[in-house]
């Protein structure tokens, strides 16, 4: 539990806040001239009443923006605190040719397609949303055959394709960046202690690959099991061997209880975290990790954190309450379309155009999304220290390569 087109066309003039100070949304697109990882929450059990469509803001290009409002629990509490950052977005956009087809689907597989289908019968030219990968298919399925893309905000890349985009953070960003940092700095033999759960596989392939591509090596690699008083046997192994001299680096990318838990038998355990460093990822943005002395001097993988508690702090003057991590990539969306729209004319959602190597900048920094519909997010790594993320490492200006 995203700067936008800053094409030759067009380029923001000396605006204010906090279009020019906060939205700052030169999205770079340079041949035209991207907690943190989370996985998908998932839908309520039950939902109720799907509600009506609604639209936002009047302009000529019609956007379909999917998402599960009528969730049960906290899944509509996401979804209205998406929908809310969306009319943020429109709103500091300024002259924003747009209008947001606002669809329910109730977080189930038939009210995304019945959603998708309303919103390309209204003639929405893109799709945002939604944020489930039960849910992306069914929308990128009906989207595709109509050749219009979808900007999604699921976590599963099973569900990334051509023409269906995910603007979500994914594990395997983090993994990259944490791991690649790590051997920077002469780590190589590491140790990992992963969740027994969907995220923790795809962290596990990801972490494997990773430190094989830059010449590590793993010396012990355990998965626990969600129940922590089940923790101690999986987490003593990979103490015994760190505490051998083999293991420079222990990663453990989970959130704050698993990774505290872990962190108290690795100490128990006699590990000495000024020799071993510790690692995780994009979930570790999160007070109860600041506040975890075990944790201090720990290494994650993240967003350069300014822009998200910018952004935080104009949602909550404006709706009165904080917004969910997630909410910045509704944003993101839609004033990415937003700034399409104004620079890129009939071509403004061609894959040409979003799959543009140099990549656009957001709330949560730079990021470009791949041709298979995964996309790639300019990091920072950061240091835990008790006031919060410290960054011992900046996202890159820039990306190098294609990207594919």
């Amino acid at each position: 539990m995203l700067r936008y087109l800053q094409a030759r066309s067009w380029r923001p003039a000396r605006l204010s806040s906090p279009w020019f100070a906060a939205v700052a949304l030169a999205i770079l697109l340079g041949g035209c001239s991207g907690g943190f990882s989370v996985g998908d929450l998932l839908p309520g059990s039950s939902a109720g009443p799907s509600q009506p469509g609604s639209s936002i803001g009047e302009g000529q290009v019609k956007v379909g923006l999917i998402l599960p409002l009528s969730g049960s629990g906290s899944t509509g509490v996401v979804a209205q605190s998406m929908r809310n950052a969306a009319d943020m977005a429109l709103a500091e956009f300024p002259g924003a040719d747009i209008q947001l087809l606002v669809k329910d689907d109730g977080g189930s597989a038939p009210g995304a397609q019945q959603a998708a289908q309303q919103a390309l019968d209204e003639g929405a030219e893109i799709i945002l949303g939604p944020p489930f990968g039960l849910t992306v298919g069914p929308v990128g399925q009906l989207a595709r055959s109509r050749n219009v893309p979808v900007i999604a905000f699921s976590t599963d890349t099973n569900v990334a394709a051509r023409g269906v985009y995910l603007l979500s953070f994914l594990p395997e960003s983090d993994v990259d960046r944490i791991v690649g940092y790590a051997v920077s700095q002469n780590r190589r033999s590491f140790a990992a202690l992963i969740p027994d759960n969907a995220y923790g596989s795809v962290v596990e392939a990801a972490f494997k690959q990773q430190v094989a591509r830059r010449g590590g090596r793993i010396v012990a690699l355990e998965r626990f099991p969600l129940d922590k008083s089940q923790m101690q046997g999986p987490v003593r192994n990979v103490a015994t061997a760190a505490g051998s001299g083999r293991v420079d680096a222990i990663f453990i990318p989970d959130g704050a209880d698993g990774a505290g838990t872990a962190m108290q038998t690795l100490i128990a355990s006699g590990i000495d975290t000024k020799r071993v460093q510790i690692l995780g990822t994009g979930l570790w943005e999160d007070p109860q990790i600041f506040n975890n002395p075990q944790l201090e001097g720990a290494w994650y993988a993240g967003p350069e954190p300014t822009g998200f508690r910018n952004f935080s702090a104009r949602y909550k003057s404006r709706y009165g309450n904080d917004p969910v991590r997630t909410a910045s990539l509704a944003y993101d969306a839609v004033a990415l379309v937003a700034a399409l729209v104004k620079t890129q004319g009939q071509q403004r959602f061609s894959e040409a155009v979003l799959t543009n190597s140099s990549g656009f900048t957001g709330i949560d920094g730079l990021f470009r999304f791949r041709p298979d519909g995964t996309n790639q997010r300019g990091l920072a790594v950061l240091r835990v220290t008790s006031t919060g993320g410290q960054i011992i490492s900046p996202p890159p200006k820039a990306f190098g390569g294609s990207g594919t």
